[in-house]
């Protein structure tokens, strides 16, 4: 893993992190969150669980796949950001594509509602935390962005970064976006 991020990407995702996150209105972090959160289990709701455990190709997520990705990776994510609002600092990271022993094997609607009881539990953090929170608390997070390569082509780069308790919310919201994305992706390519 890249150790000190020097590529215009990197320095663009920190950027944001920044001004979006660490230095924003817990409000503004609270209600983008909320909007985002919204958004996918809306997606979801009317997906029937054949629709949702189909894989678009050999090799890709199933819908049911990336919602299990979500939770088993924002559950650990949304105890970090209670622990640094009470000014714990968090020792590990939460691991890059973490998903549970068996994606598949679990019920469609208790999956979305693992999913839509994370989305509320980081909510309410927030809603207990405000802008005089002390944000010294910081936890690792593997940083995962695509980077242009000289030849015209993308390499994913990854590196660890510490955050902050807003920043790490928005880095839940934005990771949900991002999957929100693959799943309208997947949706579309089986049709």
């Amino acid at each position: 893993m890249t150790e000190t991020p020097h590529r215009p990407e990197q320095l663009q995702a920190l950027d944001y992190l920044r001004r979006a996150g660490s230095e924003a209105p817990v409000a503004s972090i609270r209600k983008r969150a909320a909007a985002t959160f919204a958004e996918i289990e809306e997606l979801l709701a009317g997906l029937d669980q054949s629709v949702a455990r189909k894989r678009p190709a050999a090799g890709k997520w199933s819908v049911q796949e990336v919602v299990d990705h979500l939770v088993e990776s924002h559950r650990p994510a949304v105890d970090d950001v209670a622990r640094l609002i009470a000014g714990e600092d968090v020792a590990e990271a939460v691991p890059a594509s973490l998903q549970s022993a068996d994606p598949l094997g679990w019920d469609w609607p208790e999956r979305r509602a693992d999913l839509a009881a994370v989305h509320r539990d980081l909510l309410a953090h927030l809603d207990g935390a405000d802008d005089t929170t002390p944000q010294q608390a910081k936890t690792p997070v593997v940083m995962v962005v695509k980077c242009a390569t000289d030849d015209g082509g993308v390499e994913v780069v990854e590196w660890v970064e510490h955050f902050g308790w807003k920043a790490s919310a928005l880095l839940i919201r934005v990771h949900t976006l991002e999957h929100t994305g693959q799943v309208r992706r997947v949706l579309e390519a089986m049709g």
